[in-house]
């Protein structure tokens, strides 16, 4: 029984610890765009990158 006076403030600090948290990510737009990341992984970019093509030719 003596476990509880300690166990039950500690649970409710921690609970106003990760509501904190979360809002303080919320506040700063973290939770902004959840689906923009996942469909840019699933976009294919087909274009060679500009360093992979060939130097030109230089003219003397």
């Amino acid at each position: 029984m003596e476990a509880l006076y300690l166990l039950i403030p500690l649970s409710v600090v921690v609970v106003f610890i990760a509501l904190w948290v979360y809002f303080t990510a919320s506040d700063s737009g973290q939770f902004d765009d959840l689906v923009g990341p996942g469909l840019r992984v699933l976009q294919d970019d087909d274009t060679p990158p500009e360093a992979a093509s060939p130097p030109a030719p230089q003219r003397e």
